[in-house]
C-alpha cells in the first residue's frame, strides 16, 4: 500500500501543472490577436451579418438623425429669420462625415483593436521570467521525501494532490472561459457597430456613438490589463519553494492561480471604469 501511494503521488505530480501552464501560455497568444485574426471564419460571418442586416437599419437611423439635424439648424436662429447660409455647408459637411463613418465602420473598429494590439504585443515582450510552473526541482527530491513519510501521511498527500488536480483543472477552465468569453463579447459588440456609429454627428444622440467607442476601447485594452496580470503571475510563481516543501509548492501554485483568475475577472470592469464606458 505504501509503495502504491508513493507511485500514485509521483505519477500525479509529474503532470500536475501541465493544464494550467497550457492555459496561461495561451493567454498571451489569444489576447494579442485582433477579432479578424482570432477566428477569421467567425469574423467574416459577423461582418457579413452586419453589412446585410445591420447597416440598412443604421442607414435609416442616419437618415433620421440628419433630417433632425437639418431641422435643428433651420429653427435654431428664429425660424430662418436670422438664418446663416453657412449652416447649410456645415450640415453638408456633417452629412459627408456621417456617411464616411458608416461606410468605414469596420475600418474604424479594426483600427481601435490594431492600436490595442500594438500595446499588448509590446507588453508581452516586456514580461520577464517564465510563466510556467515547473515541478522538475521538486521531482528531483520528491521520491526521497516520500520514502520518509508514514502511510497515513502519504494517504493525506495523495488525497491532497487529487484535490489540487481538480482545482487546477477548474481554474484552467475559468481562464479559458474568461479569454474566449471576451472574444465572444467583442464579436457581439462589433456586429452592431453601424447602429451606434450612425448617431455620431448629432449633439443629442451622439453620446450613443461616443459611449460605444468607449466600450470598444475598453474591450480592446482589456487585453493589455490581462497581460499585466500574466506578468504579475509570472513574477509570483518564481518564488514558489518547489524543492523544499511539497505542500507549500502545491498550495502556493493554487493560491497564485486563484489570484490570477480573480484578477482576470476584474479586468473587464476595471477597463470599462478607466474608459468611462457604460
Amino acid at each position: 500500500m505504501r509503495e502504491g501511494l508513493i507511485d500514485g503521488i509521483m505519477a500525479r505530480f509529474v503532470g500536475l501543472y501541465d493544464t494550467i501552464n497550457a492555459e496561461v501560455n495561451n493567454i498571451a497568444g489569444n489576447v494579442g490577436q485582433t477579432p479578424g485574426e482570432f477566428n477569421p471564419g467567425v469574423f467574416a460571418m459577423i461582418r457579413t451579418l452586419s453589412e446585410t442586416a445591420v447597416i440598412p437599419i443604421a442607414g435609416m437611423i442616419l437618415t433620421f438623425v440628419l433630417c433632425y439635424e437639418l431641422i435643428q439648424l433651420i429653427i435654431e436662429k428664429n425660424n430662418m429669420v436670422e438664418f446663416d447660409t453657412f449652416n447649410i455647408y456645415k450640415w453638408i459637411f456633417k452629412t459627408f462625415c456621417a456617411v464616411f463613418i458608416l461606410t468605414h465602420t469596420f475600418d474604424i473598429v479594426m483600427g481601435i483593436f490594431a492600436l490595442a494590439q500594438g500595446a499588448i504585443n509590446a507588453s508581452a515582450g516586456a514580461i520577464t521570467g517564465s510563466i510556467e510552473v515547473s515541478a522538475d526541482a521538486a521531482l528531483a527530491t520528491l521520491e526521497a521525501q516520500l520514502q520518509t513519510m508514514g502511510v497515513w501521511e502519504l494517504l493525506g498527500l495523495w488525497l491532497e494532490t487529487w484535490l489540487i488536480n481538480i482545482c487546477l483543472w477548474a481554474l484552467a477552465i475559468c481562464i479559458f472561459v474568461i479569454i474566449y468569453g471576451r472574444m465572444i463579447e467583442i464579436y457581439l459588440v462589433v456586429s452592431v457597430a453601424p447602429i451606434p456609429l450612425s448617431t455620431m454627428v448629432n449633439r443629442e444622440y451622439g453620446q450613443i456613438g461616443s459611449n460605444y467607442l468607449k466600450s470598444l476601447f475598453a474591450l480592446a485594452f482589456q487585453g493589455f490589463l490581462i497581460m499585466v496580470c500574466v506578468a504579475i503571475y509570472a513574477a509570483l510563481v518564481q518564488n514558489i519553494p518547489m524543492a523544499n516543501n511539497i505542500h507549500a509548492a502545491i498550495w502556493g501554485t493554487v493560491g497564485y492561480t486563484v489570484l490570477l483568475c480573480f484578477a482576470l475577472f476584474k479586468t473587464a470592469s476595471l477597463s470599462k471604469s478607466l474608459f468611462s464606458a457604460h
